[in-house]
């Protein structure tokens, strides 16, 4: 198979698994407590009348944001749900840690990015203004300062809950999600050992996202002026969609000029983002993430065929 003809699969860490997506069908492997491998998988929802626009250059990207957060949920609540279960925590006490993990699933996951980025986009502009606007003129150079604390921020939650022991798990299952895409992409044997020799990091991942979505609202913010505070609020609000089309656009050129030397950089602070939001998967992580994708590649070519009909 030609590099050009080779799919582009997504997936997302779970909470003791992980998810991958196909055209017809999405499948999560997580591990239970007795070592079994477990599956969920449900259908690849879709819209009838979002399918034209997902043809559309930057309105794309926010309809696959919005179907893969939808897709994405039920995998998300499936692996919660058998985490719970097999917790040994009195039942009372599993409350904080159910929401920690939660909260960690929300940076790695597309479904919290339309949660949080409101909150990412509207609290940077009022700490730059507060703080800054005195001593910086407005226009690009608050954009900058107002970009720089986005990142403070970003990069401040994603440590702070980097410290639990499950997070730092989900991580890895992160990063043997990456291991398994960049595998196969490279046209080798999906075996633990092949595996493990790539990079837990990708240039098409949604943590790389993140950061583009701080990057491009520097530039797009700077193309339009305000006089208030309420105004340059209101302002970010509105430009938040165009924003995050964009984001997508750039998301996407990264990871098809990833093989050119000279242009490979662009991607680069995505990657660097990465280094936080994934680590290295052992043995047995990787294990589940190859499951997951055979099990999805399977179900994919079994729909395709016609010889199963999709299930959920």
């Amino acid at each position: 198979m030609s590099q050009q003809n080779v799919p582009s699969y997504g997936g997302q860490a779970v909470i003791e698994g992980v998810m991958f997506g196909g055209k017809s069908i999405t499948v999560t492997a997580v591990r239970k407590k007795n070592q079994e491998i477990e599956y969920f998988e449900a259908p690849r929802t879709s819209k009838a009348w979002l399918t034209p626009l997902k043809k559309i250059p930057f309105i794309r990207g926010i309809v696959g944001l919005i179907e893969a957060s939808a897709n994405g949920a039920k995998h998300m609540n499936f692996a919660s749900e058998r985490y719970s279960m097999e917790s040994d925590e009195p039942q009372e006490n599993k409350g904080p840690s159910k929401l920690t993990l939660i909260l960690g699933v929300a940076v790695v996951g597309v479904l919290s990015f339309l949660f949080g980025k409101l909150a990412f986009t509207v609290l940077p502009a009022i700490i730059a203004d507060f703080l800054f606007g005195k001593w910086v003129p407005s226009g690009f150079y608050q954009n900058l300062v107002e970009g720089g604390i986005k990142i403070v921020l970003l990069l401040g939650y994603i440590l702070a809950i980097a410290q639990a022991p499950l997070i730092k798990r989900l991580f890895q299952y992160h990063g043997a999600e990456h291991k398994v895409i960049n595998a196969f992409e490279a046209g080798v044997e999906l075996t633990v050992k092949n595996v493990q020799k790539f990079s837990a990091l990708h240039y098409r991942c949604g943590s790389s996202f993140l950061i583009f979505t701080v990057l491009v609202g520097v530039v797009v913010y700077s193309l339009f002026d305000y006089t208030t505070l309420w105004e340059r609020v209101i302002q970010r609000i509105i430009l938040l969609p165009a924003v995050i089309g964009l984001s997508y656009e750039v998301l996407q050129l990264t990871n098809k000029v990833r093989d050119i030397p000279v242009l490979r950089f662009l991607g680069y602070p995505g990657l660097w983002l990465q280094k936080i939001t994934t680590r290295e998967p052992d043995d047995s992580q990787v294990e589940v993430a190859i499951a997951a994708f055979d099990a999805m590649r399977e179900r994919d070519q079994q729909v395709a065929s016609g010889n199963v009909a999709t299930t959920g």
